[in-house]
């Protein structure tokens, strides 16, 4: 097909012009349709073309998600509001627009836009709009300017280099509604096969399915399409079928087989661009010890933990090979748990100035304020990267851990930041209680299972702690160095030193100053002096201001007056030296509680 292109505009911008005519916008809209700059999978081309000839007929004001629904995802009557097919491809047909006027479309002479906040189509002379795409940006980084001139002077560098580098998809920077962000992935669960006999059978099938698109949209770093559309795909459905059709990344699909008082549930997860399988499982159950319900809630949680979780399959598959459509929002979300494995002040840096941007972006995405907040919160308790603008950090995190939880009140990952945000104000039952209500809401998130027994360990519960942290590394063994070092420190104020020194040996957190601070109490206590003054020293390298103010930066951590004696007691052992007032403290400390500095 040869490319008619339509002419060139040439009238001067800012002259009066009748709007273009119905010929006009249909030319146009063929030219992009026929562009290799606009997808051939998926339905953006069909959505496209529905939402252009019912504004063309009159109708714009009808366009609703509902009737795109049934007309372009060829949904039943019924269709429900809590499937977000419709708002996933609008995202990514405004992206794939942008993408076609910045590189192929710049001379065409109109311009055709899905604006946010509906699905109405725009169609204006490209003339109206700034000229070249040295213009484009230039609009677009006036609007950010109003979250600080140091966020607007870093994204107008990274929107050039985009625009340079056409293979990126350019995003808009203005604000965008929290069911606009897609650049997160996309799941869809496709019905579980039946494969035994009976009316049990069905039912397990179908009550497990429903327990799953229950558990996995719990995990806002992802988006799950709905039950509808689960419902209108068959259970053998093939995942090219997946990301033609619907354009997600990931097909979760399985088998559920019966057979007496057996039930044998497999489930994998798939990538949809290439049919690989990533991830497989096989559950046993018998009826005859659990009832049906239970088995479909216990497998529903183990296979959600499994592939959605920060650290879980899907995350793990899109570090390896991000999307292709990522422009910095989701691979903000990425490089903060890399951030949470390493705990390294470098990349603390890079993690907090991409954040920032994100939510100069997105001022509605709450995941990345939840993110935000902690990074903040890390500036003052891990003393990364200090900001020179006169605010306190911990002020800061909790401002950021507020806006999340009121930007979207489900959100786990807000709730985590809330609470440690709280516990680091020294408001620690406030924080604990956050942190309940956060792991009644979703129990399979690892990383707030981990962070949350961090807090009650070092609250003073240290049994209770050992036990959540034990319970995030079984579900999520390679998820958090973060979380063995704290696993390894309340093994050390349980006594048990064996455990404690096979956990700090899992931690592999070599560029976190107060891993070496840990590792050097438990080799103390294990007996391994050589292994201790080493890591004191490096400790006391990283950190150098941490010694002379031990006490504070304990108390910091809400640690008991004997923890604090006995934390205190070692680290000397272990080479370090401690002030006169120091050491005065520590008598106080041991004096005055139940528990005296052991051996």
């Amino acid at each position: 097909m040869q490319d008619q292109s339509p002419p060139a505009r040439d009238a001067a911008p800012g002259l009066s012009r009748a709007p273009p005519n119905q010929d006009e916008i249909r030319a146009q809209l063929e030219h992009i349709l026929c562009s290799h700059e606009f997808p051939k999978v998926g339905r953006s081309a069909s959505f496209l073309t529905y939402v252009m000839e019912e504004a063309l007929a009159g109708r714009a004001g009808r366009i609703k998600g509902y009737s795109i629904a049934i007309e372009v995802f060829k949904r039943r009557e019924g269709f429900k509001q809590d499937d977000p097919v419709v708002r996933i491809e609008a995202g990514r047909l405004r992206r794939t627009l942008e993408r076609y006027y910045l590189v192929a479309g710049q001379n065409d002479p109109i311009r055709i836009d899905i604006p946010k906040g509906g699905y109405a189509p725009s169609f204006v002379w490209n003339e109206e709009v700034p000229a070249s795409s040295d213009d484009w940006l230039a609009t677009r980084f006036q609007k950010l300017m109003p979250f600080g001139l140091g966020a607007g002077i870093m994204l107008g560098v990274v929107m050039v280099a985009l625009a340079v580098s056409a293979h990126l998809l350019p995003i808009g920077l203005d604000a965008t509604p929290l069911g606009s962000i897609e650049e997160g992935p996309t799941l869809v669960v496709a019905p579980f096969a039946n494969l035994g006999d009976g009316p049990q059978a069905a039912l397990y099938t179908a009550g497990l399915t429903e327990e799953l698109l229950t558990a996995l949209p719990r995990f806002k770093e992802i988006r799950v399409f709905g039950r509808e559309t689960s419902k209108s795909l068959p259970p053998g459905v093939e995942p090219s079928k997946v990301r033609g059709e619907l354009g997600a990344r990931f097909l979760l699909a399985g088998g559920v087989r019966v057979s007496g008082d057996r039930i044998r549930v497999t489930a994998r997860l798939l990538d949809t661009d290439n049919d690989e399988i990533l991830w497989s499982q096989t559950y046993d159950h018998d009826i005859k010890t659990q009832d049906l319900f239970s088995i479909q809630s216990d497998v529903a949680n183990k296979v959600a933990s499994a592939v959605a979780q920060p650290y879980g399959i899907m995350a793990q598959a899109d570090v390896s090979n991000p999307p292709p459509d990522d422009l910095g929002a989701y691979a903000c979300t990425l490089s903060f748990y890399g951030y949470r494995a390493e705990l390294s002040a470098s990349r603390h840096l890079d993690v907090r100035q991409c954040l920032e941007s994100a939510v100069a972006r997105y001022p509605s995405f709450a995941t990345a304020w939840a993110m935000l907040s902690i990074i903040y919160l890390d500036e003052d308790r891990f003393r990364f990267n200090p900001s020179t603008d006169g605010s306190a950090p911990i002020d800061r995190s909790l401002q950021a851990a507020r806006r999340a939880v009121q930007l979207d009140p489900d959100n786990t990952r807000a709730h985590q930041a809330l609470m440690t945000a709280l516990f680091f104000h020294q408001e620690v039952s406030e924080a604990l209680h956050v942190g309940e209500q956060a792991l009644a809401t979703n129990p399979n998130d690892t990383e707030l299972l981990g962070e949350f027994g961090t807090r009650v360990a070092m609250s003073g519960e240290w049994q209770r702690g050992a036990e959540l942290l034990d319970r995030a590394l079984a579900l999520n063994p390679g998820g958090g160095g973060y979380y063995h070092g704290t696993r390894a420190l309340a093994a050390y104020m349980l006594h048990d030193d064996e455990t404690a020194v096979i956990e700090i040996k899992q931690a592999n957190l070599h560029k976190f100053p107060l891993f070496h601070a840990v590792a050097a109490v438990i080799y103390v206590n294990a007996g391994m002096m050589d292994d201790a003054r080493h890591s004191a020293a490096s400790f006391d390298a990283m950190r150098p201001d941490f010694i002379p103010n031990v006490v504070a930066e304990l108390k910091a951590r809400n640690f008991r007056p004997a923890d604090r004696a006995r934390l205190i007691a070692d680290i000397r052992k272990a080479g370090l030296p401690a002030s006169d007032e120091v050491q005065a403290s520590m008598l106080w400390q041991s004096q005055g509680s139940a528990v005296l500095v052991p051996r």
